[in-house]
């Protein structure tokens, strides 16, 4: 969860130098909740934004620990599913996409995370409405996807939109969905008209 939470609007690499400073500056999640918060943001500092994320890390540590008496989350594989997505996003700050990835890779329950990139590609690829928010893409995706895949496809997705799908720039005669694709029909369509 905390490395979600560092690795909003940052890339993978200074995701992963703040998260080894966190956890240098803190081997215990539990000495968290209790320090300043000028230590947590300090430790955090490679991740940008740490204003925002090292109080949002300090809440949800102390949320997590008032609520369970300790800071773990193994008790959520024993819920159902919904019940334990709806504890994730009663903690402070998080959100659908945060909650599906804790789920997906932390916990091993099944959710589909929905990122910039997997919003991005799958409006493209018209598997959700042009419309629908990025909270209800979740829900929709989570329908369209079988579960046994929802890792790979969320993981291949990313990857679609970092190499070549880009939210400015796609380039669309390198993708390998381009046959099945809407958005490159309509680019080449318009390319067309006189």
């Amino acid at each position: 969860m905390i490395s979600t939470i560092l690795s909003q609007n940052t890339n993978d690499a200074n995701r992963d130098k703040a998260f080894t400073s966190l956890r240098a500056r803190f081997p215990n999640w539990e000495d968290v909740p209790e320090s300043p918060v000028a230590d947590v943001v300090a430790a955090i500092r490679p991740a940008g934004l740490g204003p925002q994320k090292g109080p949002r890390i300090r809440d949800i540590l102390q949320t997590i620990r008032k609520t369970r008496g300790r800071i773990e989350l193994d008790f959520l594989r024993e819920l159902p599913r919904e019940d334990a997505r709806t504890w994730l996003r009663n903690l402070p700050g998080v959100g659908p996409k945060t909650a599906a990835i804790v789920m997906l890779f932390a916990l091993g329950m099944p959710a589909f995370p929905v990122d910039t990139h997997v919003y991005r590609v799958t409006g493209r690829l018209g598997l959700r409405a042009p419309e629908l928010s990025v909270e209800a893409a979740h829900a929709r995706l989570e329908k369209l996807i079988a579960p046994e895949e929802y890792a790979r496809a969320h993981l291949l997705l990313i990857r679609l939109g970092r190499e070549v799908c880009h939210a400015r720039k796609p380039e669309c005669p390198l993708c390998p969905l381009r046959s099945m694709c809407p958005y490159y029909r309509r680019l080449r369509t318009t390319a067309r008209k006189p």
